[in-house]
């Protein structure tokens, strides 16, 4: 069978294989890339897919996207390399058939580690086939910045820059970015997060920037997506029998992670609901129930910081599933099938408040320990479960960082501090370097031909 193709949600750009859709990372149309054909997987070889290994379960499912481009034996070593720790379903004490999914036991304690894992094997070894270099350049909310930035760490040729709204990360997410040199540079922006990704977009489609090869990590690249469908496929299998539809609750922000579930829905995971509730950044909820669609600008700032997101990117990808077509400013030049929206979505905003009593009530009911984000996810689940009923069905909600990630939040709420985990313990004391700009977007282009400029055209 022949590679996958790849098309812009803009439809104005070339179809590309799946490498030139990875290094590109946005269409030149500033669209984003979708397959043209989303590979199903039959229910046998789901079904096959209960209680392996997760390396295990990520080959068979990214095997689907990497014919005829990856040797199988080639991708089997990438999965085992990326994902050598822990995945927890925790089963929530009191509630008949919900787990919790602990996406934050990797390098950098973020759901965003599995991803940005794969995706820096998988774009290193495109780089080597190719004896090329590329300069990633990523907007972060919080904790895409800091799982990239360790991800690409010292990967042979690739230099990273992440760009973070300096008053809406956390300490920690912060140090996780600015303490590793080497091929990682970060600038602090004077702006919200969405200023951060404006000014990323406007970057790859600047004809003046051509020579620097830059792609993105941001959930604008397909390589972000595609390795996001894996969990839900891991965890579905380890609490569902066999074509047993589950509910999925995804706290969501830039709509990455919810699209990954998306695509796990469309080649074959059995989904009753998909949960995607949001912060006071409440455009989704709105745009599901009334059919109008508007940007939030600037985007509210919450607690459950990186999901403070006006104007999602991924929407784009969602509305086209739904036949849809919505451009990267926001502009609906086509309704979707809002009808099968609402039939497959369910879509809440979650408040600072409502959130600090979800933290609350999960512990004191539950001895479930979220943070800000996870609690989204639980609140959406439990809104949902008000709404429209469990009627006995599995349910999984996923909790998306670790909760020493917000130590004050959780000290002020319950009482202790959570145990940080080796990873961020060995963050205290490390010298931290990074730049600021103001969100105007010549400074940022200036910068980026003064640093990156000339060293790419040396290196050549």
């Amino acid at each position: 069978m022949a590679p996958l193709t790849f098309h812009s949600t803009n439809g104005q750009a070339p179809r590309v294989d799946l490498k030139q859709a990875l290094l590109a990372g946005q269409a030149p149309d500033r669209g984003l890339y979708l397959p043209d054909r989303i590979p199903e997987l039959s229910a046998d070889r789901i079904a096959d897919l209960r209680g392996k290994p997760y390396a295990d379960v990520a080959f068979d499912v990214l095997s689907a996207y990497t014919d005829g481009v990856i040797e199988p034996e080639a991708l089997r070593a990438l999965c085992r390399d990326a994902y050598d720790y822990a995945v927890p379903l925790e089963p929530v004490a009191g509630v008949e058939g919900v787990h919790v999914l602990r996406l934050d036991q990797g390098p950098t304690a973020s759901f965003k580690d599995f991803a940005a894992r794969m995706m820096a094997r998988l774009i290193g070894r495109f780089l080597q086939e190719d004896r090329r270099e590329l300069l990633i350049l990523t907007a972060t909310s919080g904790d895409t910045g800091s799982a990239v930035a360790s991800a690409f760490h010292n990967v042979p040729g690739v230099r990273v820059l992440v760009l973070f709204p300096r008053e809406e990360v956390s300490e920690r997410q912060r140090r996780q970015m600015t303490t590793l040199g080497d091929n990682i540079r970060t600038i602090a922006l004077e702006g919200k997060f969405d200023d951060c990704q404006a000014l990323v977009k406007r970057a790859f489609s600047d004809p003046d920037l051509a020579d620097l090869d830059l792609s993105s990590a941001n959930s604008i690249n397909i390589g972000r997506l595609l390795p996001q469908t894996v969990y839900y496929f891991y965890a579905a299998a380890q609490v569902a029998e066999p074509d047993e539809p589950v509910v999925v609750a995804v706290p969501s922000g830039n709509f990455g992670n919810m699209m990954g579930c998306m695509l796990a829905g469309r080649m074959g995971l059995k989904l009753r609901k998909l949960v995607v509730p949001v912060n006071a950044n409440d455009e989704f909820p709105v745009f599901l129930r009334t059919g109008r669609y508007a940007r939030i600008e600037p985007s509210r700032a919450c607690i459950s910081n990186a999901m403070n997101v006006g104007h999602p990117s991924n929407l784009a990808r969602l509305v086209e599933l739904y036949g849809g077509w919505l451009d990267e400013t926001g502009c609906l030049h086509r309704a979707p099938d809002f009808a099968a929206m609402r039939r497959d979505l369910f879509s809440v905003a979650v408040s600072d408040d409502a959130t600090r009593a979800a933290i609350r009530q999960a512990w004191r009911d539950h001895r479930l320990l979220l943070e800000p984000h996870g609690a989204v996810g639980w609140q959406g689940l439990l809104e949902y479960r008000r709404a429209e009923g469990l009627d006995g069905a599995p349910a999984v909600v996923v909790e998306t960082a670790h909760p020493a990630k917000f130590p004050d939040e959780i000290e002020r709420l319950l009482g202790f501090t959570p145990e940080v985990p080796g990873a961020l313990a060995r963050l205290e004391g490390l010298p931290e370097d990074y730049d600021a700009l103001p969100p105007r977007y010549e400074l940022l282009k200036d910068y980026l031909l003064e640093r990156y400029g000339g060293a790419r055209a040396s290196a050549r």
